[in-house]
C-alpha cells in the first residue's frame, strides 16, 4: 500500500496512479463509515454512502482544492450522500433502523449494559431531525472542530453552534 500525505496521494491519483486512490480510501473508510452509519442509522445504507461517497470523490478529484484538506472535502461528500439516502429512505420506505450489539467484553452483564446504552443513545440519535444528528455526529464522534464542521456541511460557523446547541437539548430530553 501506499503511503503519503493526503494531498501527495491525490496528486499522485490525477498523474494516473490507481493504487494511490486506493490508498486514500483505506486511510479513510473506517471513519467515513462511522459518520455515515451515525447518520443513517443503518450498516447497509452506510456502506452505499460511503462507497458513493469514494466514487463522486474520485469522479470529482479533479475539482478539489488542494488549499482546503482532503479529509474535509470527502468527509462532506458522505455527510450529503448519507442525507441523500436518508431522503430516498424516507420517501419510499418506512424501515427502522436496526442496531446490533456489540460484545467484547468478558463479563456478560457488563456487555450486555453496554450494548443496552449505545442502543439507546442510537435510538436517540435517529429521532433528532438529520440537520442536528449530523452536527452531534461530527462534533462528538469525530471531534471536528466549529470551523471543520461549517466547511464540511457548508454553513456558518454560528449556525453550526445554534444547531449543535439544539441538538444536544433536545438530545437529552429524549434519553431522559
Amino acid at each position: 500500500m501506499l503511503e503519503g500525505s493526503d494531498s501527495g496521494l491525490v496528486d499522485a491519483t490525477l498523474k494516473g496512479d490507481s493504487r494511490a486512490f486506493e490508498a486514500l480510501v483505506v486511510k479513510h473508510e473506517r471513519t467515513l463509515f462511522n459518520a455515515a452509519y451515525r447518520i443513517t442509522g443503518n450498516r447497509d445504507d452506510a456502506m452505499d454512502a460511503t462507497q458513493s461517497a469514494f466514487v463522486k470523490a474520485y469522479e470529482k478529484l479533479h475539482t478539489f482544492d488542494p488549499s482546503y484538506r482532503f479529509f474535509s472535502w470527502i468527509f462532506r461528500i458522505v455527510v450529503n450522500e448519507s442525507f441523500n439516502i436518508l431522503n430516498r429512505r424516507r420517501r419510499h420506505t418506512d424501515d427502522d433502523a436496526a442496531t446490533e450489539s456489540r460484545s467484547g467484553s468478558a463479563d456478560p452483564e457488563q456487555s450486555y449494559g453496554a450494548a443496552e446504552q449505545g442502543r439507546h443513545l442510537h435510538s436517540g440519535l435517529q429521532q433528532l431531525k438529520p440537520d442536528l444528528r449530523a452536527v452531534l455526529v461530527l462534533r462528538h464522534f469525530h471531534g471536528l472542530s466549529y470551523r471543520e464542521m461549517s466547511n464540511v456541511i457548508g454553513i456558518p460557523e454560528k449556525t453550526v453552534k445554534s444547531r449543535l446547541f439544539t441538538a444536544r437539548r433536545n438530545l437529552r430530553s429524549i434519553l431522559l
